[in-house]
């Protein structure tokens, strides 16, 4: 973008071809600007506009005349002018110079999405999922809830530059790659319905890394590692919401009158103990990307409980996407360090947290 591009220049070939002086304004070349008279003229990034440049817009703000090749010229435009930038744009890429802002009438601060709901809206309008294959792909309430969640805990995140910010396109792109995994693999089976799986979240850990900016910390992590960790927050939190703690909480007793010491507690049993007797048994539950319907979800119901507690909590019935609700339930466990979980390529293992940690001391000699 030069000072020519934006307000015009001396166009030498028409004041020969019409035998003018370069004095006449009849060879003005005129840019863009005097060209959206009467109109809004936008400028998207204005830190990223070199400041000579950004000197050329001081006059045509606010005294409407310019100096072209020299030659003084007054434009009484009738123009809105508009411009964006991002708040750290001011110290990394460039700066608006003092002298323009100063002319700006307005500043107007955005912010992102400050509720999931409006997000969630934000993200279904402008991701591409009308997808034309013919596959139908379902996408349950709570995977939704669980997708913008993610964006949620990377601008809570210790590892991401949070003056950066984080993007709404990291919900769109992420909620777009979740798409195309699903439908991948329902190609791959020959299937006319899909839901999505916890892999396919995994899969799409690349939509995060490429749109999230990370401190020292985050760069020793590495990005993928910190993505991974995002997603595990976003699972937790969406949880939360849909599921009982199962953490174990601690009653106090009632102390008695006798008693000086500090009362004992009792330990309440997790609403989740059917499922973690089920793994202390030794039992395993593997999954993976590409494994058939039929045996993704005969492997999910051995685990003891967690079917009904699936369809209580998320409100599914048989066929609405329980088995995959399933998975989503054993992951949180996993996020909340009460079941293992060992991933081999696309392959993921989830079992006792005990065993898990003899094992792994086993292998290590201890």
């Amino acid at each position: 973008m030069t000072i020519a591009d934006l307000i015009g220049d001396i166009d030498p070939i028409k004041a020969a071809t019409r035998k003018l002086a370069y004095a006449d304004e009849e060879v003005i070349h005129f840019g863009i600007i005097p060209r959206t008279n009467r109109g809004i003229f936008a400028i998207n990034e204005l830190p990223d506009l070199p400041p000579r440049i950004q000197v050329g817009l001081l006059n045509i703000m606010e005294e409407k005349d310019i100096q072209i090749r020299g030659f003084p010229i007054r434009m009484p435009l009738d123009i809105l002018m508009v411009y964006s930038a991002n708040p750290e744009d001011y110290t990394n890429r460039g700066n608006i110079i003092t002298p323009l802002k100063d002319r700006i009438d307005s500043q107007i601060i955005t912010h992102y999405p400050t509720s999931r709901e409006a997000a969630m809206k934000i993200t279904a309008q402008e991701a591409w999922t009308d997808r034309p294959g013919g596959i139908e792909l379902v996408m349950p309430g709570w995977y939704r809830e669980l997708v913008e969640e993610v964006a949620f805990a990377a601008r809570l995140s210790e590892y991401v530059n949070q003056s950066s910010g984080v993007s709404a396109r990291m919900s769109i792109s992420l909620l777009e790659n979740v798409y195309s995994n699903m439908e991948r693999r329902a190609i791959m089976q020959g299937a006319r319905r899909e839901y999505p799986r916890m892999a396919d979240l995994h899969t799409a850990v690349t939509a995060i890394t490429g749109k999230v900016e990370l401190v020292y910390e985050g760069e020793q992590q590495g990005a993928a590692i910190v993505a991974r960790k995002i997603i595990g927050e976003a699972v937790k939190e969406t949880f939360k919401r849909r599921f009982p703690d199962p953490a174990p909480k601690k009653k106090k007793k009632k102390k008695s009158e006798e008693e000086d010491d500090e009362p004992p507690t009792r330990q309440e049993p997790s609403p989740f103990q059917s499922i973690l007797a089920w793994f202390s048994k030794g039992n395993t539950v593997e999954t993976s990307d590409d494994m058939p319907h039929a045996d993704y979800v005969q492997r999910l119901e051995k685990v003891t409980g967690l079917k009904e507690i699936t369809a209580r909590h998320l409100e599914l019935k048989e066929g609405d996407g329980l088995a995959q609700g399933m998975e989503f339930v054993l992951e949180a466990l996993h996020q909340y360090s009460m079941v293992s979980k060992r991933e081999e390529g696309m392959k993921t293992a989830y079992r006792d947290m005990l065993k898990a940690m003899f094992d792994h001391m086993a292998d290590s000699g201890n």
